[in-house]
Protein backbone atom coordinates (compact mmCIF):
# COMPACT_ATOMS: atom_id res chain seq x y z
CA UNK A 1 0.00 0.00 0.00
CA UNK A 2 1.04 3.60 -0.41
CA UNK A 3 -0.20 6.86 0.99
CA UNK A 4 -0.06 9.16 -2.00
CA UNK A 5 -2.76 11.79 -2.43
CA UNK A 6 -3.82 11.91 -6.09
CA UNK A 7 -5.28 15.16 -7.40
CA UNK A 8 -8.39 14.66 -9.51
CA UNK A 9 -9.48 18.31 -9.87
CA UNK A 10 -8.54 20.74 -12.58
CA UNK A 11 -5.81 23.33 -11.81
CA UNK A 12 -8.49 26.03 -11.66
CA UNK A 13 -10.53 24.10 -9.11
CA UNK A 14 -7.42 23.35 -7.05
CA UNK A 15 -6.53 27.04 -6.90
CA UNK A 16 -10.06 27.85 -5.76
CA UNK A 17 -9.82 25.23 -3.01
CA UNK A 18 -6.27 26.07 -1.98
CA UNK A 19 -7.37 28.84 0.37
CA UNK A 20 -10.18 27.21 2.35
CA UNK A 21 -11.97 28.94 5.17
CA UNK A 22 -10.90 28.09 8.71
CA UNK A 23 -12.96 25.18 9.99
CA UNK A 24 -14.84 27.29 12.51
CA UNK A 25 -15.99 29.63 9.72
CA UNK A 26 -17.52 27.05 7.42
CA UNK A 27 -20.96 27.98 8.69
CA UNK A 28 -20.48 31.38 7.04
CA UNK A 29 -20.25 29.78 3.58
CA UNK A 30 -22.57 26.86 4.04
CA UNK A 31 -25.44 25.56 1.95
CA UNK A 32 -28.55 27.42 3.09
CA UNK A 33 -31.77 25.55 3.72
CA UNK A 34 -32.64 22.21 2.14
CA UNK A 35 -31.25 21.63 -1.36
CA UNK A 36 -33.78 21.01 -4.11
CA UNK A 37 -34.57 17.37 -4.83
CA UNK A 38 -34.42 16.14 -8.45
CA UNK A 39 -35.21 12.77 -10.03
CA UNK A 40 -33.11 10.71 -12.42
CA UNK A 41 -34.58 7.87 -14.49
CA UNK A 42 -32.99 4.48 -13.91
CA UNK A 43 -34.79 1.83 -15.91
CA UNK A 44 -38.45 2.06 -14.91
CA UNK A 45 -37.73 3.85 -11.63
CA UNK A 46 -37.10 7.40 -10.54
CA UNK A 47 -34.12 7.98 -8.23
CA UNK A 48 -34.28 11.02 -5.93
CA UNK A 49 -31.07 13.02 -5.54
CA UNK A 50 -29.70 16.37 -4.38
CA UNK A 51 -26.53 18.17 -5.52
CA UNK A 52 -25.01 21.11 -3.62
CA UNK A 53 -21.70 22.88 -3.09
CA UNK A 54 -18.92 23.58 -5.58
CA UNK A 55 -15.72 21.88 -6.70
CA UNK A 56 -14.94 18.26 -7.53
CA UNK A 57 -18.04 16.05 -7.71
CA UNK A 58 -18.38 13.65 -4.77
CA UNK A 59 -21.16 11.03 -4.70
CA UNK A 60 -22.08 9.79 -1.23
CA UNK A 61 -23.40 6.20 -1.20
CA UNK A 62 -25.07 5.87 2.24
CA UNK A 63 -24.81 2.84 4.46
CA UNK A 64 -28.34 1.61 5.13
CA UNK A 65 -31.55 3.66 5.18
CA UNK A 66 -31.92 7.23 4.01
CA UNK A 67 -34.46 9.98 3.37
CA UNK A 68 -32.95 13.06 1.74
CA UNK A 69 -35.23 15.74 3.17
CA UNK A 70 -34.74 14.47 6.72
CA UNK A 71 -30.95 14.65 6.37
CA UNK A 72 -31.21 18.38 6.97
CA UNK A 73 -33.20 18.09 10.19
CA UNK A 74 -30.32 16.41 12.07
CA UNK A 75 -27.86 19.24 12.93
CA UNK A 76 -24.80 16.98 13.04
CA UNK A 77 -25.57 15.40 9.65
CA UNK A 78 -26.46 18.74 8.09
CA UNK A 79 -23.16 20.18 9.29
CA UNK A 80 -21.24 17.18 7.93
CA UNK A 81 -22.80 17.62 4.48
CA UNK A 82 -22.39 21.38 4.49
CA UNK A 83 -18.76 21.07 5.51
CA UNK A 84 -18.14 18.65 2.61
CA UNK A 85 -19.94 21.11 0.33
CA UNK A 86 -17.42 23.86 1.10
CA UNK A 87 -14.77 21.63 -0.49
CA UNK A 88 -16.64 19.60 -3.15
CA UNK A 89 -19.95 19.44 -4.95
CA UNK A 90 -21.77 16.79 -2.95
CA UNK A 91 -24.25 14.48 -4.65
CA UNK A 92 -26.56 12.46 -2.38
CA UNK A 93 -29.35 10.10 -3.40
CA UNK A 94 -31.91 7.70 -1.98
CA UNK A 95 -31.31 4.19 -3.27
CA UNK A 96 -34.15 2.50 -5.14
CA UNK A 97 -36.85 1.30 -2.79
CA UNK A 98 -35.91 3.81 -0.08
CA UNK A 99 -36.75 7.35 0.98
CA UNK A 100 -37.93 9.62 -1.82
CA UNK A 101 -37.00 7.21 -4.62
CA UNK A 102 -39.50 4.88 -6.27
CA UNK A 103 -40.39 1.70 -4.42
CA UNK A 104 -39.52 -1.67 -5.91
CA UNK A 105 -42.03 -4.44 -6.52
CA UNK A 106 -43.08 -6.41 -3.46
CA UNK A 107 -40.69 -9.27 -2.81
CA UNK A 108 -38.17 -7.89 -5.30
CA UNK A 109 -34.58 -7.52 -4.10
CA UNK A 110 -32.54 -4.99 -6.14
CA UNK A 111 -29.28 -6.38 -7.46
CA UNK A 112 -25.93 -4.69 -7.12
CA UNK A 113 -25.96 -4.08 -10.87
CA UNK A 114 -29.25 -2.21 -10.60
CA UNK A 115 -27.88 -0.17 -7.72
CA UNK A 116 -24.78 0.94 -9.63
CA UNK A 117 -27.08 1.80 -12.56
CA UNK A 118 -28.79 4.23 -10.17
CA UNK A 119 -25.47 6.04 -9.57
CA UNK A 120 -24.85 6.20 -13.31
CA UNK A 121 -28.36 7.56 -13.90
CA UNK A 122 -27.84 10.35 -11.36
CA UNK A 123 -24.48 11.31 -12.89
CA UNK A 124 -26.02 11.29 -16.38
CA UNK A 125 -28.91 13.47 -15.22
CA UNK A 126 -26.41 15.99 -13.84
CA UNK A 127 -24.19 15.76 -16.93
CA UNK A 128 -21.24 14.60 -14.81
CA UNK A 129 -18.60 12.56 -16.62
CA UNK A 130 -16.40 11.55 -13.66
CA UNK A 131 -16.90 11.79 -9.93
CA UNK A 132 -15.33 10.65 -6.69
CA UNK A 133 -17.34 8.12 -4.68
CA UNK A 134 -17.72 7.97 -0.92
CA UNK A 135 -19.08 4.56 0.09
CA UNK A 136 -20.15 4.20 3.71
CA UNK A 137 -20.65 0.83 5.42
CA UNK A 138 -23.17 -1.21 3.47
CA UNK A 139 -22.90 1.36 0.68
CA UNK A 140 -19.24 0.45 0.13
CA UNK A 141 -19.91 -2.70 -1.98
CA UNK A 142 -22.00 -0.55 -4.35
CA UNK A 143 -19.21 2.06 -4.59
CA UNK A 144 -16.60 -0.68 -5.06
CA UNK A 145 -18.49 -2.35 -7.89
CA UNK A 146 -19.13 0.97 -9.63
CA UNK A 147 -15.43 1.94 -9.42
CA UNK A 148 -14.33 -1.45 -10.77
CA UNK A 149 -16.93 -1.45 -13.56
CA UNK A 150 -16.64 2.21 -14.56
CA UNK A 151 -13.08 3.35 -13.81
CA UNK A 152 -13.44 5.95 -16.57
CA UNK A 153 -16.25 7.57 -14.57
CA UNK A 154 -14.61 7.24 -11.14
CA UNK A 155 -11.95 9.82 -10.31
CA UNK A 156 -11.27 8.36 -6.85
CA UNK A 157 -12.87 6.11 -4.24
CA UNK A 158 -13.22 6.64 -0.50
CA UNK A 159 -14.48 3.72 1.59
CA UNK A 160 -15.56 4.60 5.13
CA UNK A 161 -15.94 1.67 7.57
CA UNK A 162 -16.34 -0.63 4.57
CA UNK A 163 -17.39 -4.21 4.30
CA UNK A 164 -16.77 -6.55 1.38
CA UNK A 165 -19.11 -9.30 2.51
CA UNK A 166 -22.52 -9.21 4.15
CA UNK A 167 -23.34 -10.09 7.70
CA UNK A 168 -22.71 -13.85 7.80
CA UNK A 169 -19.43 -14.99 9.32
CA UNK A 170 -17.28 -17.57 7.53
CA UNK A 171 -13.88 -19.09 8.24
CA UNK A 172 -12.22 -16.91 5.59
CA UNK A 173 -14.15 -13.75 6.57
CA UNK A 174 -14.72 -13.66 10.33
CA UNK A 175 -16.40 -10.22 10.45
CA UNK A 176 -20.01 -11.26 10.70
CA UNK A 177 -22.66 -13.01 12.76
CA UNK A 178 -24.14 -16.50 12.79
CA UNK A 179 -27.32 -17.47 10.95
CA UNK A 180 -29.38 -17.61 14.14
CA UNK A 181 -28.10 -14.19 15.23
CA UNK A 182 -29.06 -12.74 11.84
CA UNK A 183 -32.55 -14.26 12.07
CA UNK A 184 -33.13 -12.94 15.59
CA UNK A 185 -31.95 -9.48 14.57
CA UNK A 186 -34.24 -9.32 11.52
CA UNK A 187 -37.24 -10.42 13.57
CA UNK A 188 -36.56 -7.72 16.16
CA UNK A 189 -35.89 -5.10 13.49
CA UNK A 190 -39.14 -5.80 11.64
CA UNK A 191 -41.17 -5.88 14.86
CA UNK A 192 -39.79 -2.63 16.30
CA UNK A 193 -38.94 -0.71 13.12
CA UNK A 194 -39.46 3.05 13.49
CA UNK A 195 -40.07 2.97 17.24
CA UNK A 196 -38.11 5.01 19.76
CA UNK A 197 -37.01 1.78 21.43
CA UNK A 198 -35.39 0.41 18.29
CA UNK A 199 -34.02 3.82 17.27
CA UNK A 200 -32.34 4.20 20.67
CA UNK A 201 -30.82 0.73 20.39
CA UNK A 202 -29.68 1.38 16.82
CA UNK A 203 -28.17 4.76 17.68
CA UNK A 204 -26.33 3.38 20.71
CA UNK A 205 -24.60 0.86 18.43
CA UNK A 206 -23.93 3.16 15.48
CA UNK A 207 -23.09 6.35 17.41
CA UNK A 208 -22.16 5.82 21.07
CA UNK A 209 -21.45 9.53 21.51
CA UNK A 210 -25.13 10.26 20.77
CA UNK A 211 -26.56 7.43 22.88
CA UNK A 212 -29.43 8.68 25.01
CA UNK A 213 -29.87 11.91 23.03
CA UNK A 214 -33.66 12.15 22.84
CA UNK A 215 -33.66 14.50 19.85
CA UNK A 216 -31.31 12.25 17.87
CA UNK A 217 -33.38 9.18 18.81
CA UNK A 218 -36.59 10.87 17.66
CA UNK A 219 -34.95 11.83 14.35
CA UNK A 220 -33.57 8.33 13.83
CA UNK A 221 -37.02 6.79 14.33
CA UNK A 222 -38.51 9.25 11.83
CA UNK A 223 -35.85 8.39 9.25
CA UNK A 224 -36.56 4.69 9.65
CA UNK A 225 -40.29 5.20 9.13
CA UNK A 226 -39.81 7.58 6.21
CA UNK A 227 -37.15 5.45 4.52
CA UNK A 228 -39.33 2.37 4.16
CA UNK A 229 -41.76 -0.02 5.78
CA UNK A 230 -40.72 -2.77 8.24
CA UNK A 231 -40.99 -5.30 5.40
CA UNK A 232 -38.77 -3.14 3.19
CA UNK A 233 -36.20 -2.91 5.97
CA UNK A 234 -36.13 -6.69 6.23
CA UNK A 235 -35.66 -7.06 2.47
CA UNK A 236 -32.78 -4.58 2.61
CA UNK A 237 -31.16 -6.47 5.48
CA UNK A 238 -31.41 -9.73 3.58
CA UNK A 239 -29.86 -8.15 0.52
CA UNK A 240 -27.01 -6.65 2.54
CA UNK A 241 -26.33 -10.01 4.18
CA UNK A 242 -26.08 -11.71 0.78
CA UNK A 243 -23.58 -9.25 -0.72
CA UNK A 244 -20.04 -10.50 -1.39
CA UNK A 245 -17.67 -8.33 -3.46
CA UNK A 246 -14.38 -9.79 -2.22
CA UNK A 247 -13.53 -11.07 -5.70
CA UNK A 248 -13.54 -7.59 -7.23
CA UNK A 249 -11.14 -5.97 -4.70
CA UNK A 250 -7.99 -6.73 -6.78
CA UNK A 251 -9.73 -5.24 -9.81
CA UNK A 252 -10.26 -1.75 -8.39
CA UNK A 253 -7.81 0.42 -10.30
CA UNK A 254 -8.74 3.94 -9.20
CA UNK A 255 -7.07 5.89 -6.36
CA UNK A 256 -8.63 4.46 -3.19
CA UNK A 257 -8.68 5.61 0.42
CA UNK A 258 -9.96 3.29 3.15
CA UNK A 259 -10.99 5.32 6.17
CA UNK A 260 -12.06 4.03 9.58
CA UNK A 261 -12.23 5.23 13.17
CA UNK A 262 -9.86 3.60 15.62
CA UNK A 263 -12.44 2.44 18.17
CA UNK A 264 -15.47 1.95 15.91
CA UNK A 265 -17.39 -1.27 15.43
CA UNK A 266 -19.49 -2.23 12.42
CA UNK A 267 -23.03 -3.49 13.17
CA UNK A 268 -23.72 -6.78 11.41
CA UNK A 269 -26.96 -8.43 12.38
CA UNK A 270 -27.11 -8.94 16.10
CA UNK A 271 -23.43 -8.29 16.80
CA UNK A 272 -20.77 -5.61 16.31
CA UNK A 273 -17.50 -6.48 14.59
CA UNK A 274 -14.03 -4.95 14.60
CA UNK A 275 -14.25 -2.17 12.00
CA UNK A 276 -10.48 -1.52 11.88
CA UNK A 277 -9.54 -5.16 11.25
CA UNK A 278 -12.15 -5.45 8.47
CA UNK A 279 -11.05 -2.16 6.88
CA UNK A 280 -7.39 -3.19 6.99
CA UNK A 281 -8.21 -6.54 5.31
CA UNK A 282 -10.04 -4.73 2.51
CA UNK A 283 -7.32 -2.10 2.03
CA UNK A 284 -4.65 -4.78 1.70
CA UNK A 285 -6.51 -6.34 -1.25
CA UNK A 286 -7.13 -3.18 -3.28
CA UNK A 287 -4.08 -2.25 -5.40
CA UNK A 288 -2.19 0.71 -3.92
CA UNK A 289 -5.00 1.63 -1.53
CA UNK A 290 -4.28 3.94 1.41
CA UNK A 291 -5.54 3.11 4.89
CA UNK A 292 -6.16 5.95 7.33
CA UNK A 293 -7.29 5.29 10.90
CA UNK A 294 -8.93 8.38 12.39
CA UNK A 295 -9.76 9.08 16.04
CA UNK A 296 -13.22 8.25 17.34
CA UNK A 297 -15.63 5.42 18.11
CA UNK A 298 -18.77 6.31 16.14
CA UNK A 299 -19.69 4.28 13.07
CA UNK A 300 -21.90 7.09 11.71
CA UNK A 301 -19.47 9.69 10.27
CA UNK A 302 -21.46 12.78 11.24
CA UNK A 303 -21.25 12.05 14.96
CA UNK A 304 -18.03 12.50 16.92
CA UNK A 305 -15.07 14.33 15.38
CA UNK A 306 -16.51 14.68 11.90
CA UNK A 307 -13.92 17.30 10.92
CA UNK A 308 -11.08 14.77 11.06
CA UNK A 309 -12.98 12.60 8.56
CA UNK A 310 -13.88 15.52 6.27
CA UNK A 311 -10.24 16.64 6.24
CA UNK A 312 -9.09 13.18 5.09
CA UNK A 313 -11.82 12.91 2.46
CA UNK A 314 -11.14 16.40 1.11
CA UNK A 315 -7.38 15.88 1.04
CA UNK A 316 -7.75 12.67 -0.95
CA UNK A 317 -10.46 13.82 -3.35
CA UNK A 318 -9.22 17.36 -4.06
CA UNK A 319 -5.49 16.97 -3.47
CA UNK A 320 -5.54 19.80 -0.90
CA UNK A 321 -5.77 19.33 2.85
CA UNK A 322 -8.02 21.92 4.54
CA UNK A 323 -6.28 24.29 6.94
CA UNK A 324 -7.19 23.49 10.53
CA UNK A 325 -7.62 26.69 12.49
CA UNK A 326 -8.61 27.14 16.14
CA UNK A 327 -12.25 26.16 16.54
CA UNK A 328 -13.52 29.58 17.55
CA UNK A 329 -15.95 31.86 15.75
CA UNK A 330 -18.02 34.96 16.45
CA UNK A 331 -21.71 34.05 16.67
CA UNK A 332 -24.91 35.44 18.12
CA UNK A 333 -26.44 33.10 20.68
CA UNK A 334 -30.15 32.85 21.42
CA UNK A 335 -31.57 31.10 24.47
CA UNK A 336 -35.31 30.63 24.93
CA UNK A 337 -37.05 29.25 28.00
CA UNK A 338 -40.69 28.63 28.91
CA UNK A 339 -41.91 30.43 32.01
CA UNK A 340 -44.26 28.71 34.43
CA UNK A 341 -44.07 25.34 32.74
CA UNK A 342 -44.43 23.42 36.00
CA UNK A 343 -47.75 25.11 36.71
CA UNK A 344 -48.98 24.45 33.17
CA UNK A 345 -48.14 20.74 33.47
CA UNK A 346 -50.18 20.55 36.66
CA UNK A 347 -53.04 22.41 34.97
CA UNK A 348 -53.10 20.42 31.71
CA UNK A 349 -51.83 16.99 32.66
CA UNK A 350 -48.91 15.15 31.12
CA UNK A 351 -50.54 14.14 27.83
CA UNK A 352 -51.94 17.57 26.91
CA UNK A 353 -48.72 19.21 28.03
CA UNK A 354 -46.64 16.99 25.76
CA UNK A 355 -48.92 17.88 22.84
CA UNK A 356 -48.56 21.58 23.61
CA UNK A 357 -44.81 21.25 24.02
CA UNK A 358 -44.59 19.64 20.57
CA UNK A 359 -46.46 22.63 19.10
CA UNK A 360 -43.99 24.88 20.94
CA UNK A 361 -41.05 23.02 19.39
CA UNK A 362 -42.54 23.23 15.90
CA UNK A 363 -43.21 26.95 16.25
CA UNK A 364 -39.69 27.72 17.47
CA UNK A 365 -38.13 25.68 14.66
CA UNK A 366 -40.26 27.43 12.03
CA UNK A 367 -39.08 30.82 13.23
CA UNK A 368 -35.44 29.72 13.46
CA UNK A 369 -35.60 28.47 9.87
CA UNK A 370 -37.18 31.75 8.72
CA UNK A 371 -34.30 33.79 10.11
CA UNK A 372 -31.43 31.43 9.36
CA UNK A 373 -31.00 30.26 12.95
CA UNK A 374 -29.28 26.96 13.67
CA UNK A 375 -30.66 24.79 16.43
CA UNK A 376 -27.77 23.63 18.60
CA UNK A 377 -29.56 22.05 21.54
CA UNK A 378 -32.96 21.58 23.11
CA UNK A 379 -32.90 20.95 26.83
CA UNK A 380 -36.09 20.78 28.84
CA UNK A 381 -38.40 23.62 27.82
CA UNK A 382 -35.86 25.76 25.98
CA UNK A 383 -33.80 26.10 22.83
CA UNK A 384 -30.22 27.10 22.17
CA UNK A 385 -29.65 28.46 18.67
CA UNK A 386 -26.97 30.44 16.86
CA UNK A 387 -27.14 33.13 14.18
CA UNK A 388 -24.55 34.81 11.98
CA UNK A 389 -26.21 38.18 12.57
CA UNK A 390 -27.50 39.75 15.83
CA UNK A 391 -30.47 41.54 14.24
CA UNK A 392 -31.81 38.27 12.88
CA UNK A 393 -31.42 36.69 16.31
CA UNK A 394 -33.35 39.48 18.04
CA UNK A 395 -36.13 39.48 15.45
CA UNK A 396 -36.33 35.72 15.75
CA UNK A 397 -36.67 35.99 19.53
CA UNK A 398 -39.42 38.62 19.25
CA UNK A 399 -41.35 36.49 16.78
CA UNK A 400 -40.98 33.39 18.96
CA UNK A 401 -42.47 35.31 21.88
CA UNK A 402 -45.36 36.46 19.67
CA UNK A 403 -46.11 33.01 18.20
CA UNK A 404 -45.99 31.27 21.57
CA UNK A 405 -48.27 33.87 23.10
CA UNK A 406 -50.87 32.74 20.56
CA UNK A 407 -50.44 29.23 21.99
CA UNK A 408 -50.94 30.66 25.50
CA UNK A 409 -47.32 29.91 26.37
CA UNK A 410 -45.07 32.39 28.12
CA UNK A 411 -41.45 32.46 27.00
CA UNK A 412 -38.41 34.55 27.77
CA UNK A 413 -35.28 34.91 25.66
CA UNK A 414 -31.70 36.08 25.97
CA UNK A 415 -29.39 37.17 23.14
CA UNK A 416 -25.61 37.72 23.24
CA UNK A 417 -22.92 38.05 20.60
CA UNK A 418 -19.49 36.67 21.41
CA UNK A 419 -16.74 34.26 20.48
CA UNK A 420 -17.72 30.63 20.95
CA UNK A 421 -15.78 27.41 20.78
CA UNK A 422 -16.94 24.74 18.31
CA UNK A 423 -16.90 21.41 20.15
CA UNK A 424 -18.26 17.91 19.43
CA UNK A 425 -21.33 18.57 21.56
CA UNK A 426 -22.13 21.83 19.70
CA UNK A 427 -20.74 25.08 21.10
CA UNK A 428 -19.04 26.11 24.32
CA UNK A 429 -17.23 28.97 26.01
CA UNK A 430 -18.05 31.92 28.25
CA UNK A 431 -20.29 33.53 25.61
CA UNK A 432 -22.71 30.60 25.88
CA UNK A 433 -22.91 30.99 29.66
CA UNK A 434 -23.54 34.73 29.26
CA UNK A 435 -26.45 34.09 26.89
CA UNK A 436 -27.99 31.60 29.33
CA UNK A 437 -27.63 33.96 32.29
CA UNK A 438 -29.17 36.84 30.34
CA UNK A 439 -32.20 34.74 29.45
CA UNK A 440 -32.61 33.61 33.06
CA UNK A 441 -33.02 37.24 34.21
CA UNK A 442 -36.07 37.80 32.00
CA UNK A 443 -39.74 37.61 32.85
CA UNK A 444 -42.49 36.23 30.61
CA UNK A 445 -42.40 37.96 27.22
CA UNK A 446 -38.95 39.50 27.73
CA UNK A 447 -36.24 39.47 25.07
CA UNK A 448 -33.11 40.64 26.88
CA UNK A 449 -29.85 41.44 25.11
CA UNK A 450 -26.37 42.55 26.08
CA UNK A 451 -24.89 45.92 25.13
CA UNK A 452 -22.84 44.18 22.42
CA UNK A 453 -26.03 43.07 20.67
CA UNK A 454 -27.63 46.52 21.05
CA UNK A 455 -24.58 48.22 19.55
CA UNK A 456 -24.28 45.77 16.63
CA UNK A 457 -27.93 46.20 15.66
CA UNK A 458 -27.76 49.99 15.38
CA UNK A 459 -29.80 51.12 12.37
CA UNK A 460 -31.83 47.91 12.23
CA UNK A 461 -35.07 49.53 13.36
CA UNK A 462 -35.21 47.44 16.52
CA UNK A 463 -35.93 49.50 19.63
CA UNK A 464 -34.34 48.80 23.01
CA UNK A 465 -35.08 49.88 26.55
CA UNK A 466 -32.14 50.19 28.93
CA UNK A 467 -32.32 48.07 32.06
CA UNK A 468 -29.15 49.26 33.71
CA UNK A 469 -26.21 47.20 34.91
CA UNK A 470 -26.76 43.67 36.08
CA UNK A 471 -24.67 40.93 37.66
CA UNK A 472 -24.70 37.60 35.85
CA UNK A 473 -24.30 34.59 38.11
CA UNK A 474 -20.93 32.94 37.59
CA UNK A 475 -19.78 35.53 35.03
CA UNK A 476 -17.15 38.13 36.04
CA UNK A 477 -17.96 41.86 35.92
CA UNK A 478 -21.13 43.87 35.52
CA UNK A 479 -23.21 43.70 32.35
CA UNK A 480 -25.39 46.39 30.81
CA UNK A 481 -28.62 44.84 29.57
CA UNK A 482 -31.44 46.01 27.31
CA UNK A 483 -34.96 44.79 26.50
CA UNK A 484 -35.82 44.54 22.81
CA UNK A 485 -39.10 46.28 22.07
CA UNK A 486 -39.14 46.56 18.28
CA UNK A 487 -41.76 44.47 16.52
CA UNK A 488 -40.39 44.86 12.98
CA UNK A 489 -39.74 41.37 11.62
CA UNK A 490 -38.52 42.35 8.18
CA UNK A 491 -35.06 41.65 6.84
Amino acid sequence: MHDERSSVCSPTTRRRLADPLPKALYWCREVKGTPETHYATSGDLRIAYQAFGAGCDLVWVPGWVSQLDLYWEEPALARFLRRLATLTRVIVFDRRGLGLSDRVAAGSVPTLEERIDDIRAVLDDLGVGRAALLGQGYGSPIALLFAATYPDRTSSLVLYSPNAKGGLRTDDYPWGSKVEQQAAWRERQERLWGTSEFAAEWLARLAPSAAGDERAIEWTARVQRAAGSPAASRTLSEMNAAVDVRAILPHVHVPTLVLVREAATTPKGGIDVDAVAEARWIAERIPDASLVIAPGRDYLPWFGDQDALVDEIAAFVTGDRPVREPDRVLLTILFTDLVGSTERVAELGDLRWRELLEKHNEAVRRVLARYGGREVDRAGDGFLATFDGPARAVRSALEIVSELTALQLDVRAGVHTGEVEIVEEGIGGIAVHIGARVAALGAAGDVLVTRTVRDLTAGSGIEFEGLGTQTLRGVPGDWELFAARGQDAAG
